[in-house]
């Protein structure tokens, strides 16, 4: 299991930087190697990714979620991931993010990727651009400011889980 802690300083307000994570579906604008998302209900949601030559889908489950505070989530298909971001005030109009992700490579390239920092290097630059990407605009292009605590995992069968 690897483990990849990031944090960036992102000089808009706590409640902005956080409404604008909550806006999954919005996430290929700002993260190279994430293609689409869809977010199927509060809890879950549907990924793509391009990982080198290599197309990974998986579904997850937000976990917990507070307004302005954290999210947090994992893997139910696919490779296994799980993680949090949280949001802390700084000041009035200063934030910063804290990503943990924890992931399991899946093969040779996974590995050896993972050994030569690909991975944790994609991060960083992830988050520069989400920064780039919020600072670039006076309000967030949505917002969700729903409370997720305990979430249960019943899921219909037409989703493969």
């Amino acid at each position: 299991m690897v483990t990849i802690d990031e944090s960036i300083d992102v000089e808009r307000p706590v409640s902005i930087v956080y409404d604008q994570w909550t806006q999954f579906e919005e996430f290929p604008c700002f993260m190279r190697r994430i293609k689409q998302v869809e977010q199927l209900d509060a809890v879950r949601t549907h990924w793509i990714a391009q990982l080198g030559w290599k197309t990974k889908e998986w579904f997850a489950v937000i976990l917990e979620q507070v307004p302005d505070k954290k999210i947090a989530w994992r893997s139910v298909s696919g490779g296994v991931n799980f993680g949090q971001v949280e949001f802390t005030a700084i000041d009035q109009n200063r934030t910063r993010l804290t990503l943990r992700l924890n992931y399991e490579p899946e093969g040779v390239g996974e590995k050896l990727g993972d050994l030569l920092g690909l991975v944790s290097g994609g991060i960083e630059r992830d988050l520069n651009r989400f920064k780039r990407f919020i600072e670039s605009r006076a309000v967030p292009t949505g917002n969700w400011r729903g409370v997720i605590q305990g979430a249960s995992i019943d899921l219909p069968k037409s989703i493969p889980f």
